[in-house]
């Protein structure tokens, strides 16, 4: 049992056996995917606040400091992005903001909001107004949050980043891998198309790698809810001096991933953190949201690679290059799926299971240009898996 998985209600345990046969596993054991997918999208920094402090993060701000958009500056970044072509709106922001952050607390309210959860829900319909599909990333969830805000989202998502206890969450508010893994479980629970990963070189070792991708797959077996796992290696900065996984490390863990997760799960590696080029033949088959319009507000220091970068490294790998929509196809009703569809639907979609919102439905398949736009990157994403 992961450090505070009972007491958030987690029920997992990952088999010694397992982990042992994964730490096993080399780059020479998979092989580079037919193809490569991107989502081209807008980083949407809701606030800067968060609960934690975790040594490694530049994103949050310290009390008195932390910003909070309000929706009039969420309106414009949605708009520049439908105007440049994007699908996307990535919301992020710090896990729970807490009574340290009376200031964000009292916009909140002014704004006639009790929490940030109810902000982001306002949020996310301003994006689909302006024709994109949110992909909110707000840290821990309980059920109840998850739930207040998965109908306007296309997907969502939370980076598990280690099940291992490390000193890089010290502080006050430590992360404890139970919350994440409840976040996970929960999003299952929901019929949640999920977005999770690990995150390298914070102190975890080779065994806490191995039984993160692990817990991971098990959460996924369950709810068959996971569409994509980053493999996201920490960098200096600010904040953090202690150095990035070197490129073997990355080569190794990467091959794990895609050797621990099933075939219809995506490795994803951020181009501009990573050297793709040298992953792709690692297992990675998608290189994440980037966009045309905002910066990385997470990694402000490593900016976006432009379109032609990522075409370069699917040109190394000798593969053809897709965009993608946030929520993958697999997780969408015949009537919304491509022609020739091959890939491995998700449990339930074509039955009893709702993987998407009515909401949702309603933008894929409407008439203006936002739906117009989210078919042709579907056309798109199935012409360079079938080349």
């Amino acid at each position: 049992m992961f450090p505070g998985a009972s007491e958030y209600g987690v029920d997992i345990a990952v088999d010694d056996g397992a982990v042992d046969e994964l730490l096993q596993t080399s780059p020479s054991d998979v092989e580079a995917p037919p193809s490569l997918t991107f989502s081209r999208n807008v980083f949407i920094p809701l606030t800067t606040a968060c609960r934690y402090t975790c040594t490694y993060c530049t994103y949050f701000d310290p009390p008195g400091q932390a910003s909070l958009l309000s929706l009039e500056e969420v309106r414009e970044i949605c708009r520049r992005g439908a105007d440049a072509g994007c699908t996307e709106a990535l919301f992020t922001f710090g896990d729970d903001p807490d009574e340290r952050y009376t200031e964000i607390h009292a916009q909140l309210e002014e704004w006639g909001h009790d929490s940030i959860h109810t902000y982001l829900r306002e949020a996310c319909e301003v994006a689909l107004e302006e024709g994109l599909l949110p992909h909110a990333n707000p840290g821990d969830q309980t059920r109840e949050q998850l739930a207040a805000v998965a109908d306007v989202n296309a997907s969502m998502g939370v980076m598990l980043e280690t099940t291992a206890e490390v000193g890089a969450h010290a502080g006050p508010r430590r992360k404890v891998p139970g919350q994440r893994l409840r976040t996970l479980k929960n999003a299952g629970e929901l019929d949640v198309a999920f977005t999770t990963g690990i995150l390298v070189g914070i102190g975890e070792d080779w065994r806490d790698r191995a039984e993160s991708l692990l817990a991971i797959r098990e959460l996924h077996e369950r709810y068959d809810h996971i569409q994509e796992v980053i493999v996201q290696p920490v960098v200096d900065n600010e904040r953090w001096s202690d150095g990035s996984p070197d490129l073997a490390t990355m080569r190794q863990v990467t091959a794990m991933a895609r050797v621990a997760l099933p075939e219809a799960v995506s490795v994803q590696v951020p181009p501009n953190l990573a050297p793709a080029k040298d992953l792709i033949d690692c297992g990675v088959d998608d290189l994440g949201g980037v966009s045309p319009v905002t910066d990385d507000h997470i990694n402000p220091e490593y900016k976006w690679p432009a379109l032609r970068e990522l075409e370069e490294i699917a040109d190394h790998a000798g593969v053809p290059l897709g965009e993608r929509l946030p929520v993958y196809e697999r997780f969408l009703p015949a009537d919304l799926r491509t022609t020739g569809f091959d890939g491995t639907l998700a449990d339930g979609a074509d039955g009893d299971r709702e993987w998407i919102s009515p909401t949702i439905r309603d933008a894929l398949g409407g008439d203006g240009s936002a739906g117009r736009r989210y078919r042709s990157v579907l056309r798109d994403e199935t012409a360079a898996t079938a080349d």
